[in-house]
């Protein structure tokens, strides 16, 4: 580390001291456990709960506290109870679309009758229009 490389700098010392006491704390046979969990090593560790390992196993072997797994597991089912609703979003969405295409085609047919209206009023020839058949 650069810190330590400073000599009887406060950093440096401070900075060597706590890593000394930090391996005699642990007893020393500790494995190194990132701070920071990727997702995929979380969903690893839910999954083994969900699989039926306990709460104090998962955690001791991750060397994590066990309202940290608590709330990964209570994320990860609540993601998966939103991905199951999504389903039925999705369907309405294309009823949604369905009926939005529907309005749009009667919106269409309602100005092209009140163009009509208006050019009958006024006395002007209609446009000529092929049947839809």
């Amino acid at each position: 580390m650069e810190e330590n490389t400073q000599p009887n700098g406060p950093v440096g010392t401070e900075a060597l001291a706590t890593t000394t006491r930090a391996q005699h704390a642990g007893g020393g046979g500790a494995k190194a456990v990132p701070h920071r969990f990727s997702a995929k090593m979380k969903l690893s560790a839910v999954q083994r709960l969900l699989r039926g390992e306990s709460l104090e196993a998962v955690s001791r072997d991750l060397n994590l506290v066990a309202h940290r797994l608590s709330e990964w597991r209570d994320r990860v089912l609540t993601a998966a109870e939103s991905a199951l609703k999504e389903r039925d979003r999705d369907e309405r969405d294309e009823e949604i679309d369905r009926l939005k295409a529907k309005v749009g085609e009667i919106t269409m047919d309602n100005e092209l009758l009140h163009e009509k209206i208006a050019r009958l009023e006024a006395g002007r020839p209609l446009a000529r229009r092929r049947s839809k058949r």
